[in-house]
């Protein structure tokens, strides 16, 4: 027996998975999508009856669902009552939401995003978009750039590997020892991220990756006034922005890349991701 998906909200990420899902033959309802153009759209009601929801990335903002493409709201908290224990919450970012849910409600939510194939396809369309974001940020060419990558995970290596291939001058930060060798190993640069105070002044650009604050004031003053800083960690962010704005530093916030630039890749990483995990709960695909 085919399962039958409803997928709640998101944003074109989520239009797009419905699309996939269909052209594969899956039985897909959709509500909360209808400014995407989301197809198969139905009632709440009628969306609560599949066996398998899927959620959007994250699941909320706040104490709402995350509903960029309705004017419709829902409060997170007066969904959940209305969800079956036999059915499968499928969301991304869901944080300490699916141990809440199970022992509330009963309700099984599994995380999507959090998986290493999807980390590792998600990096792609990052660092492609922060490609795109500093060339039309700068007015100097990437080839002969002076760059900075904080942070060596994931994103750090592909955007990394992207702007060496483009011929800029590139120097990596890590914590770790070991991502140092590897760092240097991939002919690069490398700076411990503790030790990069006193060497921030010689950089055109300054890509930040990791999820904690490394720019603060103090660093953020050694940078130079036409240094343009494209943060991609999400929120709150690497830098200190009321700093920056003090130090009239140019900040570029761009966290979720993804959603914004390659929707439709997002959307088929998240679908491959949805896959893997029916498989291996045995679930019918």
């Amino acid at each position: 027996m085919k399962q039958i998906f409803s997928i709640l909200g998101g944003d074109m990420r989520q239009v797009h998975l419905a699309k996939l899902l269909r052209e594969d033959g899956r039985e897909v309802m959709t509500w909360g999508l209808e400014q995407g153009g989301a197809p198969g759209g139905v009632g709440l009601d009628q969306a609560l009856k599949a066996h398998v929801l899927l959620l959007p990335l994250p699941v909320c903002r706040g104490k709402q669902l995350n509903l960029p493409l309705t004017d419709t709201e829902l409060e997170a908290a007066r969904l959940w009552p209305r969800l079956r224990f036999d059915q499968l919450l499928l969301g991304g970012m869901v944080g300490e939401l699916g141990r809440r849910l199970m022992a509330d409600y009963g309700l099984t939510l599994l995380d999507y995003y959090d998986r290493e194939e999807t980390q590792i396809a998600n990096a792609i369309p990052t660092a492609e978009g922060a490609l795109q974001l500093a060339m039309e940020s700068t007015d100097r060419t990437l080839h002969a750039s002076r760059c900075l990558v904080i942070g060596y995970g994931r994103i750090g290596r592909m955007l990394a590997d992207r702007l060496l291939a483009l011929g800029a001058e590139v120097t990596v930060s890590a914590r770790k020892y070991g991502d140092l060798a590897w760092i240097q190993a991939w002919g690069f640069q490398g700076l411990r991220t503790g030790g990069l105070t006193g060497r921030l002044e010689r950089f055109d650009l300054i890509f930040n990756t990791a999820p904690a604050l490394i720019l603060d004031g103090a660093r953020l003053g050694e940078t130079r006034e036409d240094c343009v800083i494209i943060d991609l960690a999400s929120a709150p962010g690497g830098v200190d922005l009321e700093a920056a704005k003090r130090l009239d530093r140019r900040v570029i916030q761009a966290p979720g890349l993804p959603g914004k630039v390659a929707p439709r890749t997002a959307a088929a990483a998240i679908r491959e991701s949805i896959y893997h995990i029916l498989e291996e709960r045995g679930e019918p695909i």
